[in-house]
């Protein structure tokens, strides 16, 4: 979910143009990014009736959050390499094009193994996609307009995060799961056609290197950061993705409640993104810590207080808020972490929450298949527990981040 490894950016002039065709080009790239992230965890909320219909297991049905985040690892620097030369504008326009085709193929899908197809396509785009618009704004925008603009493309993740489950899990509800691939895919054609009409001709300027990429490891922060992220986003979608089976099996929650509850969850996320991010960029080791706990206390409580549908939605409450402020600590640990190649930072962002989404999702759902979804939450919830103590453990080492301030 970030931008890929740049260098050496060119000097290139921007064309003269209307301020508001300039944010025009800006909302539709966020609008683009919200597509994304929204089709990505689309499938969560809508697990169990999109398994039942293909007559999958809930852990098999599983690999359609496994499938695009391991593809969008994998694409975010090779897919941005093979295309360096390409008109960025025309490429936005491609993966766009490219979601939308997956999100019908999704809906139409006469069995199973179709759907992952449609999800291999939504990983190549989530790689591509992202490496490319999350570091436009200064392109779109003037120089004075840069920072409030990257702001404006940055809040589809959280946007789309928090309510991209509930939406479907309610259209699912109403008209059954391929009505809601079905609007994704609309949703997609209608940016698409914003992006045709308001971004400009964005030719390449920047050379692509992975080279960076290596020279970060050798630095202890963002050695952690990685950890910290693997444990805290295995912990997160090794439990959320079957959130779904634990309230219908533990909570015994009907179809409309479980859309209720899930829309609590994603405000309370959007909260707990706001919270985190005010303060993240001070503190982002507190800021991940803290979530660690609120993560590791929803999911081992889950199994005990969320047989009662009133502790479910209080820990559903505690979850999103926790979550939230997650990925905004872990995109700042890394810019932290690499001060000198934000570029660099993001995309190693991007690929290890990605490649975590998979594994956590595929774990989850072996564990789900073999044992309980409580069992699920409690294995979550021990590993959200090891991310706190590892997010201690570096401020203990008291160790300092590279030509910036250290956060108390």
């Amino acid at each position: 979910m970030s931008p890929t490894v740049t260098a050496a950016v060119d000097d290139a002039p921007l064309p003269t143009r209307s301020p508001l065709i300039g944010w025009l080009a800006v909302v539709s790239v966020m609008l683009g990014i919200f597509a994304i992230v929204t089709t990505e965890i689309l499938p969560i909320g809508l697990l169990t009736s999109i398994g039942s219909s293909f007559t999958v297991s809930d852990g098999v049905a599983g690999l359609m959050m496994t499938m695009p985040g391991l593809l969008a690892a994998v694409s975010a620097p090779l897919v941005t390499v093979a295309t360096a030369r390409v008109d960025r504008r025309v490429m936005l326009c491609v993966f766009m094009l490219l979601l939308a085709l997956a999100n019908f193929l999704a809906a139409a899908a006469s069995d199973y193994g179709l759907m992952l197809i449609s999800r291999v396509m939504v990983g190549i785009t989530i790689g591509g996609f992202w490496s490319i618009g999350a570091g436009l704004a200064e392109r779109l925008v003037p120089p004075a307009s840069v920072s409030r603009a990257t702001a404006v493309i940055f809040s589809a993740v959280p946007l789309g995060s928090v309510l991209g489950v509930p939406a479907g899990t309610f259209i699912g509800g109403l008209a059954g799961w391929r009505t809601a691939f079905t609007a994704m895919g609309a949703l997609t054609v209608g940016v698409l056609i914003m992006l045709l009409l308001v971004v400009p001709p964005l030719p390449p300027v920047q050379a692509t290197r992975l080279s960076i990429l290596r020279g970060m490891f050798r630095s202890s922060n963002t050695r952690f950061a990685l950890l910290l992220t693997f444990l805290i986003v295995l912990a997160h979608f090794g439990t959320y993705t079957y959130v779904t089976p634990f309230l219908e099996q533990v909570t015994h929650a009907d179809g409309s409640l479980i859309t209720t509850f899930l829309l609590i969850y994603g405000a309370a996320g959007i909260l707990g993104n706001f919270l985190g991010g005010t303060r993240a960029a001070q503190y982002p080791r507190t800021v991940f810590g803290l979530a660690a706990g609120l993560i590791a206390a929803a999911t081992l409580l889950l199994p005990m207080v969320g047989r009662w549908e009133a502790g479910a939605v209080a820990l559903l409450i505690v979850w999103g808020v926790g979550y939230g402020a997650v990925p905004v600590a872990s995109q700042t640990w890394f810019s932290k972490a690499a001060p000198s190649v934000p570029e660099a930072a993001s995309v190693l962002f991007t690929a290890s929450f990605q490649a975590t989404i998979s594994i956590g999702a595929f774990l989850g759902g072996v564990v789900l298949d073999r044992t309980s979804p409580s069992a699920v939450m409690v294995l979550g919830g021990c590993t959200a527990v090891f991310m706190a103590l590892a997010a201690g453990a570096h401020f203990a080492r008291r160790l300092t981040w590279p030509a910036s301030a250290e956060d108390a």
